[in-house]
């Protein structure tokens, strides 16, 4: 296998790593040497059942032993896993999997249905290049698109978090979100990179994540805004200042949040990263706990940024552009139609343009201004208006859709739309959401709505998204959550 430090069974070679602990799941510890045999039967299972170098596997991945067997397993195999968010809904889970044709859906996951007794595998040696992960992302148009990231990719990231944090002998990493994010992935890898533990918690339970932090002694963690904040009403204790350090990312972190954090001795570091640059591309170094830093911190190793002007001159210090990113750990592409060629979208200089908004101060760290155009980020998920505008204008009624954030306090934002109907009836409105809800995620789902007879447009007839959030927004009304 590649010298990567991906390889689990490559892993317990070594001397001393088989007896070292690998994954901590509700008090139950499971060594590096068992998880590697868990592995193995894992990938002869996978193997009979077809898969095997260049095959892809769809799997709904959750945050449990289960998941991490089965994506050590591929990566043994050299099958790209394609991991499924267990909070999408059907319609949703049959966009992604038309797309990436898989060779084998595990939908729902059980572990149980892919393990058997230890058997033969073929083990290739995989390229850099071999496609470790296809990771859905939506754009503008609101299609998910497949970023298809490489072994290379995770193992730069890998040591690239490396070289930033550093590893101590006794350093633990608690994982509390779904492994479909290339955040809840960037975990696994990191630490099977580095032979040190993970700890499992199956869903973000502040009272059960603060009792894991206490109980595994545990020194990582990773979360966005929302769910630090929530860790904070909870924790009565001081349990986070145990922490050696939290990576905070997924949206803006007000400022309020980690001024209290430094007040509370917790280290809160910000990150900024995307799923097609395989998880961080800056983050803030350690420092002593108490104190604050602005800014996300500087590019990591190996990693360039550069804000770039509508001009397309290099913007300059302070000044706002758009954010690009090189390095290699940027996806290898978007995937394209069956058997054409992945879709790069790179500048001449291998730069990936983000469509983020951001500034570079004189000592190259970074500042977002804004996520990408027109995202909303609500509790750490990305939701993108087209997608569920799309949902939206499906039905028969709605002539148009415009979705948008909206400030909270306790998610960052929520998701809000206007709706023009045919024929106009703004007591429908709500109703109209309300049956829409089921074909789109909870998090994906309007908690406001307002109703208009017509939406703003620009000179040239396109939507004139911001004046038409300027008019809605003092109209909206809540949606009635569904049970």
């Amino acid at each position: 296998m590649a010298g990567d430090g991906l390889s689990i069974l490559d892993a317990v070679r070594e001397p001393g790593v088989a007896s070292r602990p690998a994954l901590i799941e509700d008090g139950h510890v499971t060594s590096f040497g068992e998880l590697a045999a868990h592995v193995e039967r894992a990938a002869s299972s996978l193997a009979a059942q077809g898969l095997g170098p260049g095959c892809r596997a769809a799997l709904r991945a959750t945050c449990d032993i289960g998941t991490v067997v089965t994506f050590l397993a591929l990566i043994e195999l050299g099958v790209a896993l394609v991991p499924i968010h267990p909070r999408l809904t059907d319609a949703e889970v049959r966009t992604i999997t038309e797309d990436a044709r898989p060779d084998l859906e595990i939908l729902p996951f059980t572990f149980t249905g892919i393990t058997s007794k230890k058997g033969q595998f073929f083990r290739p040696d995989p390229a850099p290049s071999t496609p470790l992960a296809i990771l859905y992302t939506s754009g503008t148009t609101g299609r998910p698109k497949g970023a298809v990231l490489s072994r290379g990719a995770f193992a730069a990231s890998a040591t690239a978090s490396e070289k930033n944090l550093g590893w101590l002998p006794d350093d633990r990493w608690l994982a509390c979100m779904p492994l479909a994010h290339v955040g809840g992935l960037s975990i696994v890898t990191r630490c099977i990179h580095a032979r040190r533990p993970i700890v499992l918690e199956p869903r973000f339970d502040p009272d059960a994540v603060l009792r894991a932090i206490r109980r595994e002694r545990v020194t990582l963690l990773s979360v966005v805004p929302t769910m630090l904040r929530a860790l904070f009403d909870a924790d009565r204790d001081g349990i986070l200042a145990t922490l050696r350090l939290v990576l905070v990312g997924g949206a803006g972190a007000p400022c309020a949040l980690l001024e209290e954090a430094a007040a509370r001795r917790v280290l809160a570091l910000t990150t900024y990263g995307l799923t097609e640059a395989c998880s961080q591309v800056t983050c803030q170094p350690p420092r002593p706990a108490g104190t604050t830093e602005p800014g996300s911190g500087k590019a990591l190793t190996g990693v360039d940024v550069r804000t770039i002007l509508d001009t397309g001159a290099l913007a300059e210090p302070g000044e706002v552009g758009r954010i690009q990113v090189r390095g290699p750990t940027i996806m290898s592409g978007y995937l394209a139609g069956p058997g054409e060629p992945l879709r790069t979208s790179l500048t001449e200089d291998g730069f990936f343009d983000t469509g983020d908004l951001g500034a570079l101060d004189e000592q190259g760290r970074l500042f977002v201004h804004a996520r990408r155009t027109d995202l909303v980020v609500t509790g750490g998920e990305n939701v993108y208006p087209a997608e569920v505008e799309q949902t939206l204008e499906a039905l028969p009624s709605v002539i148009r859709a415009v979705v948008f954030g909206v400030p909270d306090e306790r998610w960052g934002q929520i998701v809000a739309a206007g709706l023009v109907l045919d024929p106009p009836d703004p007591t429908r409105a709500v109703a109209l959401v309300v049956e829409a809800s089921v074909r789109l995620a909870p998090h994906k789902r309007p908690r406001l709505v307002a109703s208009v007879d017509a939406l703003p447009l620009t000179a040239s007839g396109k939507l004139d998204r911001a004046r038409a959030i300027r008019e809605l927004s003092p109209r909206l009304v809540p949606v009635p959550r569904r049970p």
